[in-house]
């Protein structure tokens, strides 16, 4: 036999040893798949440890844990940002131009209403109002006479209509130039506090003059919005807390207006409220941080915000319902930090499911773990 031919025998042998051995391995696993050809995908292990489909294919239950629904007591609040107003507030101007003779208040402090602030120069009103009283004066003594003569059939009816008539006149005249005489003072319109003044005695004004401020200080507005989709909610004399920058102690106040109208633009409702403002120390114009409350209830249904599952249509949560896991729709309300109101869609008792949630299914059995560390397995008939 030739060496070449030699290898050629040895070689044919060694592979059918080995054939020989790897046969009855391949048949056991076949056997033991049913026939079925084995894929080394199925060796994989599933996300979350295990292979894919290992605890919902065994029986195995699903440990979870959860929440026990029970009422509680919650005020259902929201918050938003506004500005502080005054009470009352304008700006002190003249209604004619002319000439600042007098100052009678200084800055800062409170006035009085009606009380006169700002004196104009009215000399030549002064005079024509003299003028015109004596001629008031003169056609009241003619129209006196000829009513006299009038009685007696001395003097004519036309007469004494024209001396009545130019009584009437003086006394229009006299009227008109005390109006005049009347805006060439500034009077408080309430009571309040005068601000800074912005003209010097002496100075000529206008009408379109800033003289000074005057605000009310005794209350103040509050004006803020919110969201649209609470507008049907807003009734007048809901509460309101008030924090200001600066300010130790929140502020309370209530609703007393609102527009009867959403904004198109922010989508929003405009709402004043009014707060009171001891001592004056709370300025108009500050930054306010507002909470609003809605509603006070006893019996709210309260439950950890991750328990909720968003979905395209609807939220809804994961309830335990004997043994099993079961859908449940739910209508949210205020989110709080950790916790989340729920309107509709559970009753205090329900066991929400609050962890394990990617892999939790309708119908699947769950084994729930207690806070305490306890374990409690479910069979079909919810029997732990």
């Amino acid at each position: 036999m030739t060496p070449v031919l030699k290898y050629c025998v040895w070689t044919a042998a060694i592979i059918a040893a080995v054939g020989a051995i790897a046969a009855p391995k391949v048949l056991s696993h076949a056997k033991h798949g049913e026939g079925k050809p084995v894929s080394l995908i199925t060796d994989k292990a599933a996300p979350g440890g295990g292979r894919k489909g290992d605890g919902e294919k065994s029986g195995k239950p699903l440990q979870v844990t959860t929440f026990l629904v029970q009422p509680v007591r919650f005020a259902e609040t929201i918050e938003s940002t506004g500005t502080l107003l005054a009470e009352e507030a304008v700006e002190l101007q003249a209604e004619i131009a002319g000439k600042v003779t007098q100052f009678n208040f200084r800055e800062g402090t409170a006035v009085r209403r009606g009380e006169l602030l700002v004196k104009l120069n009215d000399a030549d009103l002064q005079a024509s109002l003299e003028r015109t009283m004596h001629r008031w004066q003169v056609a009241n003594l003619r129209e006196q006479r000829l009513a006299k003569l009038l009685k007696q059939g001395v003097a004519r009816q036309e007469e004494y209509d024209i001396a009545s008539s130019e009584l009437d006149i003086q006394k229009a005249e006299s009227a008109l130039i005390k109006a005049q005489i009347q805006k060439t003072e500034i009077r408080a319109p309430f009571d309040g506090v005068v601000g800074l003044r912005y003209v010097s005695e002496g100075a000529f004004i206008n009408a379109a003059t800033r003289v000074a401020t005057l605000q009310r200080l005794d209350k103040l507005k509050l004006d803020f919005a919110v969201p649209e989709k609470y507008a049907a909610r807003i009734r007048i004399g809901n509460p309101v807390t008030v924090g200001i920058v600066g300010v130790e102690h929140a502020l309370t106040g209530a609703i007393y207006a609102y527009d009867p109208r959403i904004d198109s633009v922010t989508r929003s409702l405009l709402i004043r409220a009014v707060c009171p403002n001891p001592g004056g120390k709370l300025l108009p114009g500050a930054f306010a941080h507002v909470e609003l409350t809605l509603a006070e209830l006893n019996d709210a249904v309260l439950i950890p915000a991750v328990a909720v599952v968003p979905s395209l249509a609807e939220k809804i949560v994961y309830v335990v319902e004997h043994g099993k896991a079961q859908a449940r729709p739910v209508t949210t309300g205020t989110r709080l930090e950790s916790t989340i109101h729920i309107l509709a869609g559970l009753q205090p008792g329900d066991e929400v499911i609050t962890s394990g949630l990617q892999q939790v299914r309708a119908g699947r059995e769950v084994m729930v773990q207690r806070a305490n560390g306890i374990s409690r397995a479910f069979n079909d008939g919810g029997q732990p």
